[in-house]
């Protein structure tokens, strides 16, 4: 019997990210797209022939659904997870869980209470890069890590006229939300909770009103910092990993492929990326463990069918924002903030 799963947005996240992949998981099938622009209607409609497109979330939630996905604007992200949870159906938030840590135990109450699973949409956990990554230190190849380092960095200088980009509060725009949320969240999944945050937050280009270069220090309660970049304005991209051991480091050019893919209609699954590991001049080309996206989905039908665990525990989403929150503090204040 297939999950019936309703999709609430069409934008980048909903129509590159969750409806194919939606699509290509077996027990899964996209049975509803709500999104209100008459240009995506259409091409949810020719993409996936026979998808109802009701027009608000209430008349989605109608349809006799088994999973709701939130791939909305980030503001939307709590209201109509809320609204889902009372309806009693299981949710997928993307990422950002919510624009606070309050508003996202909020949501877990709630769904505490109802009984409903909840979880988000982390699929970076499933890079090539990063499955590599946890590999090689499950491995002990790199001897005891001293430093982490992640950068997701690019060149747009001109801003974009969407509400990633807005300044308000409630939109959670700017890039610690927007890439942070990943670069956080992977580097509590690789080193565990987070003591002390230092960050700086700036505004490069012309006219922007949010972060759009960011760098925060972590440092881990096991004594790893951690060391994360986001930039929209960096002329000259820095390496997406380095990690740093006492036995060697590993260092990991370039994105990952799979966003590409998928927004290119292909497969998307076996996409490598390559690194190198081992000491200065001695070290060798890694070629990486397979991305998998679509192991978010496989396990969230696993969880859904069959109790077992969600793909993203949304406590760790929790965690991050927490972590988010004391980065915009110590921007603000100049200060080491603890946590």
């Amino acid at each position: 019997m297939l999950l019936r799963t309703g999709l609430l947005g069409y934008g980048i996240a909903g129509r590159v990210f969750h409806a194919p992949l939606i699509a290509a998981t077996p027990g899964l099938e996209l049975t509803a797209v709500v999104t209100t622009d008459p240009d995506r209607r259409a091409q949810a409609q020719a993409t996936y022939p026979g998808v109802a497109l009701p027009h608000t979330a209430e008349e989605l939630f109608a349809l006799g659904l088994d999973l709701v996905v939130v791939a909305t604007p980030n503001r939307t992200h709590v209201p109509l997870a809320l609204s889902a949870i009372e309806a009693g159906l299981p949710v997928v938030v993307d990422k950002p869980f919510a624009p606070t840590s309050a508003d996202a135990r909020r949501v877990l109450q709630a769904a505490r209470y109802r009984g409903v699973p909840v979880t988000v949409f982390q699929n970076r956990r499933w890079d090539s890069d990063f499955r590599t990554i946890r590999s090689l230190l499950a491995d002990g190849a790199l001897g005891d890590v001293t430093r982490f380092e992640s950068r997701f960095e690019r060149w747009v200088p001109d801003v974009w006229d969407n509400w990633r980009e807005l300044g308000a509060p409630e939109e959670a725009g700017g890039l610690l939300y927007d890439l942070g949320a990943h670069l956080v969240d992977q580097a509590i999944e690789l080193f565990g909770p987070v003591a002390a945050v230092y960050a700086e937050l700036d505004r490069r280009r012309p006219g922007v009103e949010v972060d759009d270069d960011v760098f925060v220090a972590l440092t881990h309660r096991d004594g790893v910092r951690s060391h994360l970049w986001a930039s929209a304005a960096a002329a000259q991209c820095g390496p997406r990993f380095r990690v740093l051991g006492s036995t060697g480091a590993y260092v990991a050019d370039g994105l990952d492929r799979q966003e590409d893919a998928l927004a290119a209609g292909k497969p998307f699954d076996d996409l490598s990326t390559s690194g190198r590991l081992g000491l200065l001049d001695d070290a060798e080309e890694v070629v990486g463990l397979p991305g998998a996206y679509s192991e978010f989905y496989r396990l969230l039908v696993a969880a859904l069918r069959d109790g077992g665990p969600l793909p993203v525990d949304p406590e760790s989403a929790v965690l991050a924002l927490e972590v988010i929150e004391a980065a915009f503090t110590s921007a603000r204040t100049g200060q080491v903030v603890s946590l």
